[in-house]
């Protein structure tokens, strides 16, 4: 086999299992909200934010790749490509949402609002109908776009050497990831800053656009891990494609701590009443240990690890510092969510452990579908062409 063959092989079996556990792990959670319907909904949106992130990810990584170039690009191009297209899939997955945002949020509660100024102010933009018309924009934008890109690069495996595929691939990019910047900090007010309404931040939106983008790049680590060990992505996964994959890492890591941390500093430092008590009731009790568990494992460890060559340019080690990170995440979504219902201190749900697995089981059901239906490499991309002319890939393979 070499690099041009574009053969794959049955992904099937796996493709069933992960849909098998995702069904069943989110069956036993429906099951658990007919006795805690509150809790159903909590579990559920900071799993879903979660792994919403790893499509949403990999678009603005894709839409880089194709702006700047680079073979460490091409390498996971597929993979970010099979990512995209689940969106619809998560457009389903946020359905169930809809139906407890009373559960979630004190703006969806009549009730509430008559009794609260602040909250009449913001029903303008605060209000059931406005929420769910916004999240279908948003949908909207992602599945437009994430389309565009790859029935675009489609496209090249037929009409190979075409120059004019490429130029619409950057074209698109550019505006893409304006829309993207947009999209992801509105989204993110929306789904869980708002969760808290009486608080705000400026720099929130870009806390996630960041988090986006480093949890779509652990994800592809983690699929070069996999696809790695067989042809055709064993020809090019070279040691320094594997070191760019890192540096990228790095420079994510080290771009989440300065945002997460300018948010805290200049929160903590202007000790506001209306501000600082997001930040207590997340350092309150059990919460104040995860949140430094954030901090040494989320960025600490990862950016001493990263620092060595050698990490690096090892598929496994590079694969164990993306899962690390991957983790950690998660753990974050849940601290950035649950602090909101359970000030007092840390709770950690059964369904909080199962909600991920079942949503991530149906998401990776859905990739996995996608990914088996084109070649692993970009073949009909002339500048991968190029890459592969250069370094005599093809003959190697």
């Amino acid at each position: 086999m070499t690099i041009l063959d574009p053969t794959f092989a049955d992904v099937e079996p796996l493709r069933r299992r992960a849909l098998v556990t995702g069904a069943v792990s989110l069956a036993l959670c429906l099951a658990g909200a007919f006795f805690d319907r509150p809790q159903f909904f909590r579990s559920y949106l900071a799993a879903y934010i979660f792994w919403l992130g790893v499509p949403l990810g990999c678009l603005a990584i894709l839409m880089t790749h194709h702006l700047v170039g680079g073979t460490w690009g091409f390498v996971i191009q597929r993979p970010l490509e099979s990512a995209l297209r689940t969106f619809p899939v998560m457009a389903l997955l946020f359905i169930p949402l809809c139906f407890g945002l009373a559960d979630l949020y004190v703006w969806a509660r009549p009730e509430v609002v008559r009794q609260d100024a602040l909250l009449q102010q913001k029903a303008v933009y605060l209000n059931v109908p406005f929420f769910i018309g916004r999240a279908v924009l948003y949908f909207a934008v992602w599945i437009t776009v994430a389309q565009r890109l790859t029935k675009w690069s489609g496209e090249q495996d037929q009409s190979r050497a075409d120059r004019t595929l490429v130029e619409r691939l950057q074209t698109l990019s550019g505006p893409g990831l304006v829309l993207y910047g947009l999209t992801v900090t509105f989204s993110s007010i929306d789904w869980v800053m708002s969760l808290e309404p009486k608080w705000y931040s400026s720099i929130y939106g870009m806390i996630f656009m960041v988090s986006h983008a480093l949890l779509g790049l652990v994800f592809v680590i983690g699929a070069v891990y996999f696809l790695s060990r067989r042809e055709p992505l064993a020809t090019v996964s070279a040691p320094w494609v594997l070191q760019d994959l890192g540096n990228l890492l790095l420079a994510f890591i080290m771009l989440w701590a300065y945002t997460s941390f300018s948010q805290f500093l200049i929160i903590w430092i202007e000790n506001l009443t209306h501000e600082i008590p997001w930040y207590l009731h997340r350092l309150a009790g059990g919460w104040g240990v995860i949140a430094l568990l954030l901090v040494a494992l989320q960025f600490t460890l990862p950016f001493l690890l990263l620092l060595s060559r050698s990490v690096k340019r090892k598929t496994g080690a590079l694969f164990a510092v993306a899962v690390l990170i991957a983790a950690m995440h998660l753990m974050e979504m849940w601290w950035f969510i649950a602090p909101t219902f359970h000030p007092e201190g840390f709770v950690l749900h059964w369904m909080t452990v199962l909600a991920p697995i079942g949503i991530g089981g149906l998401w990776l059901g859905a990739f996995l579908g996608q990914l088996h239906r084109r070649p692993l490499l970009p073949v009909g991309d002339p500048r991968f062409m190029a890459i592969v002319e250069e370094h005599g890939l093809a003959k190697n393979g």
